[in-house]
């Protein structure tokens, strides 16, 4: 019985080495979601520019972006003049001012330029947990049937956006 006790430790080192062996090569930064394939879930959300109540019956019924932002968010400083260059190639971008108050954001739209063809507040986040967001920035690719179709965790930029494009079908 000793002599087990005295391989245990290796057999558990054996055992993460080969677990770690095969996730060599994969995607860290990738994490599927779960909305794939399902519809963009139902949301009751206010409008950031005329405070109009939006659902999900009112977004684009052609493909489009929903990208979760926020004024306290770094890295969506970063994304914001690829944003805008997007929407003046006529990409249609729904905005989601996650975990954000209204003033700070119309200050960054008024400052920064505004990409989103609609700006929805979702103040306290529940939209963004029933989308599966994790923080921001974070855009989902959504197709005319309403059908999420690709989730990009991170900043969209040029090198980037020809993948995420490829989804916009």
């Amino acid at each position: 019985m000793r002599k087990l006790l005295f391989f245990l430790p290796l057999s558990v080192f054996l055992v993460l080495g080969v677990v770690f062996y095969l996730q060599l090569g994969k995607d860290a930064e990738y994490m599927p979601s779960a909305l794939v394939g399902k519809q963009v879930p139902d949301f009751t959300l206010v409008s950031l520019q005329d405070n109009q109540v939006y659902t999900s019956k009112d977004l684009p019924n052609t493909p489009y972006l929903i990208n979760f932002w926020g004024t306290w968010c770094p890295a969506c400083h970063v994304e914001h003049p690829f944003l805008m260059e997007l929407s003046n190639a006529g990409v249609p971008i729904v905005g989601i001012d996650y975990k954000d108050e209204k003033t700070p954001a119309e200050q960054w739209l008024e400052q920064k330029g505004n990409p989103y063809h609609i700006i929805l507040m979702d103040e306290i986040g529940n939209f963004g947990v029933d989308m599966g967001v994790t923080g921001a920035p974070e855009t989902f690719v959504v197709n005319g049937s309403g059908v999420v179709v690709y989730r990009h965790q991170g900043v969209i930029n040029a090198e980037n956006w020809p993948e995420i494009k490829g989804y916009m079908k």
